[in-house]
């Protein structure tokens, strides 16, 4: 069965790419810029987000790529909303009031990011990806813990690099004090 469409992990993914994407274009950086630099981690972003669309069209036989996928879609958007302070909408659901230097004014745009993915990651897993068990998806929810470890190590790293090489794609975090990071 060639030729399957998967427009939630299709959507999942493409939320992702924004959320990076976001984070990258509001001056904060992106995961892994710390590490090896804003085009290698963009590049490497772009890869990842190219070959799992790729495969959002491919037969039965990528459900455990995608599966894998859309579970690490759910555990990232689950790390933002329990590793960054929020608060409590109206509905009960929490919402981003900061992360990783972005800033309060920038939450409203950034929190339905997030929450497109992680609801296109969910109905994906349910309706998408057959072929895989669900058990695929939800182990990737185990990285949660891990994932916001990494982001608070690398938000500390990108803030202390934003006062020692100052550059566009960091230019907002120079507003943060290198040792307000360290919280």
């Amino acid at each position: 069965m060639v030729g399957v469409r998967r427009p939630l992990t299709q959507l999942n993914v493409a939320s992702l790419a924004a959320h990076v994407a976001f984070e990258l274009g509001a001056g904060v950086g992106m995961p892994l810029a710390s590490v090896v630099g804003p085009y290698a981690a963009a590049g490497f972003w772009t890869a990842v987000t190219g070959s799992v669309l790729a495969a959002s069209t491919r037969d039965a036989s990528a459900d455990r790529l995608l599966a894998a996928a859309n579970g690490f879609g759910l555990a990232a958007v689950s790390a933002h909303l329990l590793g960054w302070p929020t608060r409590r909408t109206r509905t009960g659901l929490p919402w981003l009031e900061d992360c990783e230097g972005l800033g309060p004014e920038l939450m409203p745009f950034y929190n339905p990011i997030l929450y497109c993915s992680g609801v296109a990651g969910l109905l994906a897993v349910f309706r998408e990806n057959r072929g895989a068990r669900v058990r695929l998806s939800a182990a990737m929810l185990g990285l949660v813990p891990l994932l916001i470890a990494y982001q608070h190590w690398e938000h500390r790293r990108l803030v202390r690099l934003a006062h020692t090489r100052p550059r566009w794609w960091n230019r907002r975090l120079r507003r943060l004090a290198p040792e307000s990071a360290l919280r």
